[in-house]
């Protein structure tokens, strides 16, 4: 396995995640992954967060190494996702992937039925 990017979580974000996994304590692979993710990440204040920082409600702009294209979503909780393929949730595994992802960080994004592809990450914009 590669090694990770280190990460950077916002306390709230961290806060209310954390709540999220109690409520599903053991029901999700990926709830469980990333909780881990949780673990190994360095936290701050959401107004110390630094530009570039994934943050929950962050719209992150990746490029597809792959491919060479870029495409734009947002990462939001469960309930937010709705019908929108610009919204990742949290409990997705790309979106457990991208949260407290940098700007320049490059990770493994998993694609259903298909293999993975690889993105880097090229903007962020924190949403208010």
């Amino acid at each position: 396995m590669a090694d990770l990017p280190s990460i950077t979580v916002a306390e709230e974000d961290y806060n209310r995640l954390s709540t999220l996994l109690e409520r599903m304590a053991g029901q999700s692979d990926v709830a469980d992954g990333l909780e881990e993710e949780l673990s190994r990440a360095d936290m701050m204040p959401l107004a110390e967060m630094p530009d570039g920082v994934v943050t929950m409600n962050s719209k992150v702009r990746f490029l597809n190494t792959d491919t060479n294209e870029e495409n734009e979503v947002s990462l939001v909780y469960p309930h937010e996702v709705g019908d929108s393929i610009q919204k990742v949730s949290i409990l997705a595994p790309a979106g457990a992937a991208m949260l407290g992802l940098s700007i320049g960080d490059s990770i493994e994004w998993p694609m259903k039925g298909r293999k993975p592809i690889h993105l880097k990450v090229v903007a962020v914009t924190r949403n208010a």
